[in-house]
């Protein structure tokens, strides 16, 4: 047999040679859960996941096209991974995620440094459009439209449009000991101020099924906190004809061995239900933390925004939450500068602000986002006094979140370890990444991912100083 050449067999293992691609994740946890998606896709395909884009052929940017500071975010990582260029490894940056579906071509031509913008639609087909990307090969970027269009307007018309039982292939990009798990997507409200209705679609719940397999799947690669995301939570089972689902599941996934926590996410406070309040409280490992996104406490604001509430309703709903589970958490969103907020709205959602000691609040200074309402409404706030708002604000929430934090001294807390060095972890009151954290003191070291019954001694800030019982 004649020898075989170097070059063909240098071409022989290249061929052989697994592809290699890196994801990095912008935005939200939902972000994080379409990335694992991605990574099941193309693992599962024969490429190889590393962590690192400087050693990757690929680098896959999941982007976040929420606001201005996302996108820029974004657009930034692109620039990055279109750096590493040069370095005879990577040979393609690719965009998918909420920027790259939101804007599509449009962006495909403010920036040439990405080879290529992949939208939703790509998702299924992500193995071969990458492997045409490195190939030499180009895919058009898509051109956005609006994803709403796409289902029945009815939500109880769109319950048999998935067939059951479709788990979707998914790997863990950490061994972080919490993991969220996706429960729906989309939107059905019309804020007037938000766009993720238009690039994400219409409201589609996951069957209980999937969700529970899922979850299921995540207690066997060592998570014990369940974070359940969606675009609006408090809506999941309105296109099954049953707003009941939820509260009937989460007793379900409590069973799964393995898992300690489940933590709901991005809840209305219009929609909220007497149901689902006793449910968060009374479901045996369903930690009592309440993400409510308020947006504003003034009702002429709530309503040019195209919601619901105002400050007694919102009170009220905090006081039946406490009145159930005194130690709840409670965490929100607020929006300032809003078009036509007066100083007189402003001191509204203040006094709101000061009266609800939450446990965590995001303060964001309104800005025009493109193909919504707001962008077209009059009376709109100065920048420099949406600045000055938003720094008065910001400072007034700090003293309310510490205020808060001190009340919780002498409180027993269960912490999850989430780092060994520090010993570091969250309460049941606090979400992950968002919210404030816990510092167990003691001789003990805890690993991550270990469970400790401690109580609260002091506050650095709006984190917790906690000793182990």
């Amino acid at each position: 047999m004649a020898q075989m050449s170097a070059e063909n067999l240098d071409n022989n293992l290249a061929v052989k040679a697994p592809r290699t691609v890196a994801l990095v994740t912008l935005g939200c946890a939902r972000n994080e859960v379409d990335s694992e998606e991605l990574a099941g896709r193309l693992s599962a395909d024969g490429w190889t996941l590393v962590s690192d884009p400087a050693l990757a052929e690929v680098a896959l940017v999941n982007t976040c096209g929420f606001i201005e500071s996302a996108k820029k975010d974004s657009v930034d990582a692109l620039l990055e991974a279109h750096s590493l260029k040069t370095n005879g490894t990577t040979k393609a940056v690719v965009a998918v995620g909420c920027m790259a579906e939101r804007y599509g071509n449009e962006l495909s031509e403010a920036l040439p440094e990405a080879d290529a913008i992949l939208g939703f639609d790509d998702y299924e087909d992500i193995s071969m459009r990458l492997q045409t990307i490195i190939g030499g090969g180009s895919i058009a970027a898509h051109k956005p439209k609006d994803r709403r269009a796409l289902l029945p307007i009815a939500p109880a018309d769109r319950q048999n449009l998935s067939q059951p039982n479709q788990i979707l292939s998914r790997k863990r990009l950490d061994s972080a000991p919490i993991a969220p798990l996706k429960i729906a997507s989309g939107c059905d409200r019309r804020c007037s101020f938000c766009a993720i209705p238009m690039f994400r679609g219409s409201f589609v719940s996951r069957r209980p099924t999937e969700i529970i397999e899922e979850a299921q799947w995540l207690a066997t690669e060592g998570v014990s906190e369940l974070f359940l995301v969606s675009e609006n939570t408090t809506s999941y089972g309105k296109d099954f004809k049953d707003m009941k689902v939820l509260e009937n599941m989460l007793p379900e996934i409590a069973k799964i061995p393995g898992i300690e926590r489940i933590r709901l996410s991005y809840l209305q406070p219009a929609e909220m239900r007497p149901s689902l309040i006793q449910a968060m409280i009374s479901v045996p490992k369903v930690v009592p933390y309440f993400d409510l996104s308020f947006q504003h406490a003034s009702p002429t604001v709530l309503r040019r925004m195209r919601r619901f509430g105002d400050t007694d309703s919102f009170l009220h709903l905090i006081t039946q939450i406490r009145a159930l589970s005194p130690q709840a958490g409670i965490r929100s969103n607020v929006i300032v500068g809003f078009p036509g907020e007066t100083q007189e709205e402003f001191d509204e959602l203040v006094d709101f602000l000061s009266k609800a000691r939450l446990d965590a609040i995001g303060v964001f200074g309104y800005s025009d986002e493109d193909k919504t309402e707001a962008l077209t409404l009059e009376d709109k706030v100065d920048q420099d006094v949406i600045n000055s708002r938003v720094e008065l604000l910001s400072k007034l929430v700090d003293e309310f979140l510490m205020q808060r934090a001190e009340e919780r001294i002498g409180e027993h807390v269960r912490v999850l370890i989430e780092d060994e060095d520090t010993q570091e972890g969250r309460a049941e009151h606090q979400g992950p990444e968002v919210d404030g954290s816990t510092f167990v003191k003691g001789r003990a070291k805890y690993k991550v991912g270990e469970y400790v019954d401690a109580v609260v001694t002091e506050v650095s800030g709006v984190d917790l100083i906690a000793v182990p019982l």
